[in-house]
């Protein structure tokens, strides 16, 4: 991939889609393409082919995707599935018809099996049954995988896809009712220093283990894969370290500076207990996670207590 290759970067507002556009930037690489949702609607089928055929991207990072948390995930499956199948079959299949020479497809920690061996290597996809939290977005992501290794296997397209453990840094979703933990948990604990409250209440008991990747590291392991890596199998993204829902949030505490009580809500489900990584792969290749939990954490807070209206959603 050249400093000028023609780069389409799908979904370049969302967290992601904007550190990879961050990075791309800062490689200095000049030739990259951007829509908003009004300009292109990732859904319309005919839209998307048309779009791809008029500008012909050499490269494309497919990081557009409806996400959300535990609630968003059971209260709008329908619209988890259907949007995100959408989105993935219109990108890849068009990047493929428009002759595309690579393509990135984002997938999720969350593909695997609610019951995965510990530390979760990719072979494991599809040997059990999935997280029921969570299961329609799971689903469409696994579809895309398929879709992705279907035309590498019949046509010889070069399309990756590459499976991050649970991500969280600038333009995340802060929404207490769609965000995932983290983002939720900060969320909770700026407005309970800003309220004086004396206490911030979380989901769960606190006790399930998960991992978390600094978006910034994932865009730069986006860009990495693009560069070195060329295989059918996807490729874990990860830190290889997970840290307790509880010590978590007494971080997240420290950093915000709350200063009150942390209360568990135990009626609230805790999902899967433990779903960590293994990324030997991705480091055997070269690529090793750069930022730390509280360091990201801190540089995600400092985002945001510069961007104060981006937490009132």
């Amino acid at each position: 991939m050249k400093k000028n290759s023609k780069i389409y970067i799908a979904g370049h507002t969302g967290m992601v889609g904007s550190a990879i556009l961050r990075k791309l930037k800062s490689e200095n690489y000049t030739n990259l393409i951007i829509k908003s949702r009004k300009e292109l609607d990732l859904i319309n089928q005919e839209a998307v082919e048309n779009f791809l055929n008029t500008e012909k991207p050499e490269y494309v990072f497919l990081a557009a995707a409806k996400v959300g948390g535990i609630y968003a995930n059971e209260s709008k499956s329908a619209d988890f599935i259907y949007e995100n199948l959408m989105i993935q079959n219109n990108l890849i299949t068009s990047s493929f018809n428009s002759n595309v020479k690579k393509l990135l497809f984002l997938g999720s920690s969350c593909i695997y099996p609610k019951k995965s061996n510990l530390p979760i290597t990719e072979d494991q996809i599809l040997t059990g049954p999935l997280e029921e939290t969570n299961k329609s977005y799971s689903i469409a992501k696994i579809a895309g995988l398929q879709l992705c290794q279907s035309f590498r296997k019949q046509y010889g397209f070069n399309a990756i896809s590459i499976m991050p453990t649970n991500l969280y840094g600038p333009n995340d979703n802060f929404s207490l009712e769609t965000s995932h933990v983290l983002p939720a948990l900060i969320r909770k604990f700026h407005e309970g220093k800003a309220n004086n409250a004396d206490s911030v209440t979380c989901w769960g008991d606190g006790s399930p283990l998960r991992e978390f990747l600094y978006v910034n590291d994932l865009a730069d392991a986006s860009l990495f894969c693009m560069k070195n890596y060329d295989e059918s199998e996807p490729i874990n993204i990860g830190t290889g370290k997970e840290i307790s829902i509880q010590e978590l949030s007494e971080l997240i505490k420290s950093v915000t500076g709350f200063k009150g009580n942390i209360l568990w809500d135990e009626s609230t489900p805790n999902g899967t207990h433990s779903k960590s990584l293994n990324v030997p792969n991705i480091n055997n290749l070269g690529w090793k996670s750069k930022i730390g939990l509280e360091d990201g954490i801190k540089k995600t807070y400092k985002w945001i207590t510069e961007n104060q209206t981006l937490i009132k959603t």
